[in-house]
């Protein structure tokens, strides 16, 4: 089984349509603190949504336009970081992540996304990766500077969300900058 170790007896593997059950269960954990920002948590809000929400990066994966990875924290899935999209053509991917409450503060997603831009940069050749946040999410801005990402700027009510119109920052790193 593929695995990376994070340290701090952390891992980052696959996050596959068989682990709907587990997946699930940590949304469930999870769900109002990783739903603040993000809707990820909505579209799994029963076991049938979060496989089909797997499944949808497994069919992403297979046609080279995505990919989701799990976070497991001393074997118990905790949250994950993930390609949203990926445009091998055009050289671009938008990294997201995700994480229950109780991960929080161990510097697990930095970790994880690091090992995910590193590899989309120096082993699939992308020039831009970049990183979606809401304005208001401040832990998920933290990252993006933690690694060394550049902010782009900010799309004004650029969606809504659970009933509010949400600002959404742009952050990214281009290929020379992160080799340097």
């Amino acid at each position: 089984m593929f695995f990376r170790s994070l340290g701090d007896g952390a891992e980052l593997r696959p996050l596959e349509p068989w682990q709907a059950e587990e997946f699930f269960a940590h949304v469930e954990r999870g769900r109002e603190f990783i739903g603040q920002h993000i809707g990820f948590a909505d579209a799994a809000k029963d076991l049938d949504g979060a496989r089909a929400l797997l499944q949808r990066y497994a069919d992403k994966a297979a046609t080279d336009t995505g990919r989701i990875y799990g976070i497991w924290l001393d074997d118990k899935l905790v949250g994950g970081v993930l390609f949203r999209e990926m445009d091998v053509k055009q050289g671009r991917a938008e990294v997201g992540c995700w994480l229950e409450p109780a991960a929080t503060g161990k510097g697990l997603i930095t970790r994880a996304a690091r090992i995910l831009i590193d590899w989309a940069i120096r082993e699939r050749g992308m020039h831009r990766v970049e990183w979606l946040v809401s304005a208001a999410n401040a832990p998920s801005i933290a990252v993006a500077r933690r690694l060394g990402l550049t902010k782009d700027g900010v799309l004004r009510s650029y969606h809504e969300h659970r009933g509010v119109r949400q600002d959404l920052e742009v952050w990214s790193v281009l290929a020379p900058e992160w080799e340097s």
